[in-house]
């Protein structure tokens, strides 16, 4: 996990590869936990998982435009 300064651990380096299922078990389980803890990285991670989604509506002709 990441550290933000003055905040404690917070999880957000990691969410883009946690919503691509990219992450290990044991980081998977880990930003989990967090997620259910934390509000902040919580909408960081609703935000990065609509962004993934959006992105997978472009076709590979609209990547390249």
């Amino acid at each position: 996990m990441t550290a933000d300064p003055g905040e404690g651990p917070h999880v957000r380096q990691l969410l883009g590869a946690y919503v691509l299922d990219a992450l290990t078990v044991r980081e998977t389980r880990a930003v989990s936990r967090h997620l259910l803890a934390c509000d902040g990285c919580t909408a960081d991670y609703v935000e990065v998982a609509e962004a993934v989604a959006l992105l997978a509506l472009l076709s590979e002709e609209d990547l390249l435009e």
